[in-house]
């Protein structure tokens, strides 16, 4: 009976650690989520070739705890830097034309990343609630060097 217990423990702990999940939204998703709920912005710029952003999804946004911190405070933002995602942001619309689909690894930079002077990938963008930036985080980072920056 002890054996069951423990094992059915252990099935719910594994069950429930994987069970939250960041809510990603577009950029302009974010924008009107802000309008009704007045959370600041989170946006993750990663890059499909960047290695230290597949790490940051598979450890840190994993996260339960950071999962739940960044869906409870912000509006959250899964941002291509070199994607063909169109911006509208403060009047100004961008875009990536020099985007090329039938390139292999890096592509071009797109606009919003170059308007917000991305250093680096990863990078995370807080924005404010009247949409200014307030905070840059570059690099990967675990759970533990994430949560109080968050």
């Amino acid at each position: 009976m002890r054996k069951i217990f423990l094992l059915f423990t252990v099935c719910l702990l594994s069950f429930t650690s994987y069970s939250q999940e960041v809510n990603w939204l577009s950029f302009d998703e974010a924008i009107q989520a802000q309008k009704k709920n007045g959370k600041p912005i989170f946006m993750d710029a990663y890059t499909a070739w960047c290695g230290p952003c597949k790490m940051l999804d598979k450890n840190t946004f994993q996260d339960p705890a950071i999962a739940e911190l960044i869906n409870t405070k912000y509006n959250a933002v899964k941002f291509d830097a070199e994607g063909t995602e169109v911006i509208n942001y403060k009047g100004q619309q961008y875009t990536n034309p020099d985007y090329d689909s039938n390139r292999k690894g890096r592509n071009a930079t797109h606009e919003f990343t170059r308007f917000l002077n991305i250093p680096g990938y990863p990078s995370m963008v807080v924005f404010d609630k009247d949409l200014n930036v307030n905070d840059v985080i570059v690099g990967y980072k675990t759970p533990e060097e994430l949560s109080p920056l968050l």
